[in-house]
């Protein structure tokens, strides 16, 4: 176990903040350059070599069987189609507008959550959610009107990584988190690798194979380095913080996103898409301390029940004859 230092989670925290939108930046710099299958193989296959000497110098657990390994295969295909979608975003969209249509995310979880999972969910944390999307909505429409369809790719990646999360979910307790990361990266590889040599016998503009100049190699290193320490920041941020505390951080990624958007490529959401950002953030944050007061209400309830079943046992006080004995032992000496 490892005691909660929630300052040191949410300083990482903080940092993954700052590294995804780096790196979803750098996959927007290559999206013009480098195809779409040779971007997807370099993320992953740079996750496989930074995190493979890790599991040897610690001794993790990264072997699976049975269930765990088949919903990690599920959980790599989602992966691979989750940063797939973004990446293709990205070549149309603004950086900051992207990032805020895929923050849709967790509203989603949370409807796949009741209708899924059976989880309770009431009616209020159903309406942020309607007015959280409705915020989205807001984002997406000047972009809409703008590049048409391709607008709705962040929008394919909220729902992707919602099940992705909800696939992860389901083996977490199970599985090494460093372990889970190399074992997928090593199964998108082996899967995308064959995927490419169709490429190139297709012709696939999406999937052929091209050489890049230093310029372009330092930057498909980039990727893979941002992507995965991104990856090893949440998780280490978990590690030290409850989820409940750094929840809310993660809408710090919008304005992250909207400064370096600003700075690398001149971009800033108009005033409508600057609307949609601010009531996304507000439905968002608005369901977080919701989930966090239920639950420090479930707690409090499950400790009065736990009290109420086995109430604490009173120490047993003395008979009035020792108290008056001792009072009088007391006198005397």
């Amino acid at each position: 176990m490892t005691h909660d230092r929630p300052s040191l989670g949410i300083l990482l925290m903080l940092g993954f903040c700052i590294t995804a939108p780096m790196g979803d930046a750098v996959a927007k710099l290559l999206g013009a350059h480098i195809p779409l299958g040779q971007m997807l193989f370099v993320r992953f296959a740079a996750q496989v070599l930074l995190l493979a000497p890790l599991i040897w110098a610690t001794g993790r657990i990264w072997r699976m069987q049975g269930r765990v390994l088949r919903l990690t295969f599920v959980r790599t295909l989602l992966h691979i189609a989750g940063i797939g979608a973004m990446f293709t975003g990205l070549k149309y969209l603004p950086l900051a507008d992207a990032v805020a249509i895929a923050f849709v995310m967790p509203f989603i979880m949370l409807l796949l959550g009741k209708y899924v999972l059976g989880e309770e969910v009431g009616m209020i944390r159903l309406l942020a959610c309607i007015v959280g999307f409705g915020g989205t909505l807001l984002v997406i429409q000047p972009s809409f009107v703008t590049v048409g369809w391709h607008a709705l790719w962040p929008l394919m990646v909220a729902v992707i990584f919602a099940l992705f999360m909800l696939v992860t979910r389901q083996i977490a307790k199970d599985t090494d988190p460093v372990g889970l990361q190399a074992v997928s990266g090593t199964m998108a590889c082996v899967l995308l690798a064959p995927v490419l040599l169709l490429g190139q016998i297709t012709d696939s503009p999406v999937l052929t194979l091209i050489t890049p100049n230093a310029e372009q190699w330092g930057l498909l290193a980039a990727i893979g380095l941002l992507g995965t320490a991104a990856h090893l920041l949440m998780t280490w941020s978990l590690r030290y913080a409850p989820a409940a505390t750094l929840a809310s951080m993660q809408y710090l990624e919008i304005p992250v996103a909207a400064l370096i958007g600003l700075w690398i490529f001149d971009e800033l959401p108009n005033g409508l898409a600057a609307i949609g950002i601010l009531i996304t953030i507000a439905a968002g944050l608005f369901v977080i301390l919701r989930e966090r007061q239920i639950q420090l209400q479930k707690a409090a309830a499950d400790r009065a029940a736990l009290l109420l079943k086995d109430p604490p046992i009173a120490p047993e006080q003395p008979a009035w004859s020792d108290r008056l004995g001792r009072l009088g032992q007391n006198k005397i000496a």
